[in-house]
C-alpha cells in the first residue's frame, strides 16, 4: 500500500520568518509536491508570552507571497498548537499511568546545584534519575503549582539499547539510550514542553516526513522514543545543515536582512527567493535558474548537501536582477505601483506611460525599490540636482544651447518621440558647433538631477515635451538667474 507523503512546516509566531527557517519549510513543501503529497501548515504557538497575531499574519503573508500554498492549516483552529493542549495533557497522563513517565520533585535549586557539580567534574549535566524509582500513585494528576502540586513530569527513557535515526540527509545516526537523560515533558505549571507537543502533533496529523535544521538532531532520538512509548511509529526525518553567514557563524541580523518580509519589502521577487533558498543546500547538476515547477520536478533529499550553506546576499541580488530583466513589462508595472504609492508619489501618466518609463530602466535596477529610485526623476517634478554635477556641467556657456533646445522642442508640433528629439538635438549641435556629449550631459543633469540615466533621447520621449521644456528652462535660470 502506497503511503501519501505528508510534510509540515510549523513556524512559531514570535517574530518574522527567518531565512533559515523558511528554507526548511520550502524543502518540506517541495518534497510533498514532488511526491504528489500534502503540505501541512501548523502554528506552534505554545510560547504564549511572545506569540502575536501580527507575527502570525506576517508569516502567512510571507508564505502566500512565496507561493508555498498549504493543503491543511490556518485558518482552521485545529492547526494551532495551543488549541491542542488538552490532547497533549491526556497523552502525558497516559505515559504517567503506564509508568513510561514519572513525577520529579527535585527543586530548581537542587537541579542547578547538580548541574554545577557536573560541570566542575567535567561530566555531562544530565538528570541523575533521582525520582525515577519513587512510588507514583495510579491516579496522580498532572502538576499544577498554583494548586500545590509542585512537580514536573519526566519521560522515562529506556536504560539500554539504541535509537537509530536513518536520516534522509545525514544518513544513519545511532544514539545510545543510556546517554539520553530523562527529560521533562510537563512543567510544574502543567504545560507540556514543545518537544513533547510537537511529536504528538506530528503523529496525530499523520506527518510522514519531518524536515528541519540539524540543530534539532539532539531532539530526534528523544522524540522518537516518545512516539514509540505512545504506540506510534515516528515519521522519517531529514535534518538540513544550518544556514551560516559569510563569517561562518549562524545567520543573524548582524549579517544584514535575514527575514522574508525584509526582502519582500525591499522589492525582491518570490521567484528569486525560492530559487535562491532551494539552491542553498540542494543542487541539480550545474543548473542555477529554476522555475517553481522545475524545483518541484527535480527536488529530492539525495541531492542535499551535508555541509552548512553560506548565505550570499550578492548571489540573491544577482538572481533578483535576472528575474527583473526577464519580467514582462505589464507585470512589472503592476508590481512597481505599490512601491511608488509607498513614497506618496503620483504617477504622471497611465499604465502605457509607466511601461515606457520602466522599459528604459528595468535592465539597470536589481530590485523594485531600486527601480522606483531610478525612476524618481520621471515620477517627481521637484527633482534634487546633485551639486557637483551642476557645478561641472551647468556652466554659463551651456545656457544658450539649453535655451535653444527648449525653444525648438516647444515649437515641435505634437508630442515628441525619440526620433524627433534626435533631430532637434542635431539641429542645436550644428547651430552651436557642439559634440553630443557636450550637450547631452548638461541636459541629463537638468532633466534627471544627476549624470547617470538611460539614453537622453529615451528620457525626453518619456518625460514628454512640456516637462522637458520646463526643466531645461529651470536649468537656464539656475545658470543665469536673470534669464
Amino acid at each position: 500500500m502506497t503511503v501519501t507523503v505528508r510534510t509540515r512546516f510549523a513556524p512559531s509566531p514570535t517574530g518574522s520568518l527567518h531565512i533559515g527557517n523558511v528554507r526548511s519549510g520550502l524543502f518540506a513543501y517541495l518534497y510533498a509536491r514532488h511526491n504528489r503529497g500534502q503540505f501541512i501548515l501548523r502554528v506552534d504557538d505554545t510560547d504564549r508570552e511572545r506569540s502575536t497575531k501580527q507575527s502570525l499574519e506576517e508569516i502567512l503573508a510571507d508564505l502566500k507571497w512565496l507561493g508555498m500554498e498549504w493543503d491543511e492549516g490556518p485558518p482552521d483552529e485545529a492547526y494551532f498548537q495551543t488549541n491542542r493542549v488538552e490532547r497533549h495533557r491526556e497523552a502525558a497522563l497516559k505515559l504517567l499511568r503506564e509508568r513510561k513517565a514519572y513525577p520529579c520533585y527535585c527543586s530548581t535549586e537542587e537541579l542547578d546545584a547538580k548541574r554545577k557539580q557536573a560541570e566542575r567534574e567535567r561530566r555531562r549535566p544530565v538528570y541523575d534519575r533521582k525520582c525515577r524509582g519513587l512510588d507514583c500513585p495510579a491516579d496522580l494528576p498532572l502538576p499544577d503549582k498554583s494548586a500545590g502540586r509542585n512537580y514536573t513530569i519526566r519521560f522515562a527513557m529506556p536504560l539500554d539499547g539504541e535509537t537509530i535515526v536513518d536520516d534522509l540527509v545525514k544518513g544513519r545516526m545511532v544514539f545510545q539510550n543510556s546517554e539520553l537523560d530523562d527529560f521533562i515533558i510537563v512543567r510544574s505549571d502543567g504545560s507540556p514542553i514543545y518537544n513533547f507537543a510537537s511529536i504528538l502533533d506530528d503523529v496525530d496529523m499523520q506527518i510522514t516526513h519531518i524536515v528541519r535544521g540539524d540543530d534539532h538532531v539532539s531532539n530526534t532520538p528523544r522524540q522518537m522514543q516518545m512516539a514509540y512509548a505512545l504506540g506510534f511509529t515516528p515519521p522519517a526525518f531529514a535534518h538540513l545543515p544550518q544556514v551560516l553567514g559569510p563569517d561562518g557563524s549562524p545567520l543573524s541580523k548582524r549579517h544584514g536582512a535575514t527575514s522574508v518580509i525584509a526582502y519582500r519589502e525591499n522589492g525582491y521577487f518570490p521567484e528569486a527567493m525560492l530559487n535562491y533558498l532551494a539552491r542553498l543546500g540542494w543542487s541539480h547538476g550545474d543548473q542555477e535558474i529554476f522555475s517553481k515547477d522545475e524545483l518541484i520536478k527535480y527536488f529530492g533529499f539525495e541531492a542535499c548537501g551535508t555541509s552548512a550553506g553560506v548565505f550570499n546576499a550578492e548571489k540573491l541580488l544577482w538572481l533578483n536582477f535576472h528575474y527583473l530583466k526577464e519580467r514582462p513589462l505589464p507585470r512589472l508595472v503592476a508590481e512597481i505601483k505599490p512601491f511608488i504609492a509607498q513614497r506618496g508619489w503620483t504617477i504622471p501618466g497611465d499604465d502605457a506611460w509607466l511601461e515606457k518609463a520602466v522599459a528604459t530602466l528595468h535592465e539597470r535596477a536589481k530590485t523594485l525599490v531600486e527601480l522606483v529610485d531610478f525612476a524618481s526623476f520621471y515620477l517627481k517634478d521637484d527633482i534634487a540636482t546633485d551639486s557637483k554635477a551642476a557645478a561641472k556641467f551647468l556652466k554659463p556657456e551651456i545656457a544658450e544651447p539649453l535655451r535653444a533646445l527648449a525653444a525648438e522642442l516647444e515649437s515641435h508640433e505634437g508630442e515628441v518621440s525619440e526620433a524627433s528629439v534626435q533631430a532637434v538635438f542635431e539641429s542645436v549641435l550644428t547651430r552651436f558647433n557642439l559634440k553630443l556629449g557636450q550637450l547631452a550631459q548638461p541636459v541629463r543633469v537638468a532633466l534627471t538631477g544627476g549624470t547617470v540615466s538611460p539614453g537622453i533621447y529615451e528620457v525626453i520621449a518619456v518625460l514628454g515635451k512640456r516637462r522637458t521644456v520646463d526643466r531645461l528652462n529651470a536649468a537656464v535660470h539656475l545658470i543665469v538667474p536673470t534669464a
